[in-house]
């Protein structure tokens, strides 16, 4: 049986800076591409998700964020410094996964609060 972690790990991780997007290559043939903003905006740091349910901090502004630097973190996750200094949040293979899988909803959730908020991107 295989190691779970290892099927969601990416074997490649590709940053595209002039289209500010994250690509992920997994072993099973999937591939999500990711924008900076939508990485930005789904930090898991406390900054972004608070320190618990509700508390969550709607992100503003981050329509042109990129990335700057990836740096790896153990064999479980990555951490993202983007050009507007955030560089807190720990991405593990498990949320970047989650996150790729759940893009069209999640970033459909995020255009309906900014909204509601009376905020744009």
């Amino acid at each position: 049986m295989s190691d779970p972690q290892t099927s969601i790990r990416p074997r490649a991780i590709r940053l595209h800076r002039q289209s500010r997007v994250l690509e992920l290559c997994y072993p099973d043939g999937r591939r999500f591409e990711l924008p900076c903003e939508f990485l930005r905006v789904h930090s898991p740091s406390a900054e972004v998700q608070g320190h618990g349910a509700g508390q969550e901090v709607l992100q503003v502004g981050k329509k042109g964020v990129n990335i700057t630097r990836i740096d790896p973190v153990g064999s479980y996750a990555i951490r993202l410094h983007f050009d507007d200094g955030h560089d807190t949040g720990l991405y593990s293979w498990d949320l970047l996964h989650d996150l790729g899988n759940r893009q069209e909803i999640l970033w459909q959730q995020y255009l309906e609060r900014l909204s509601q908020a009376g905020q744009q991107r």
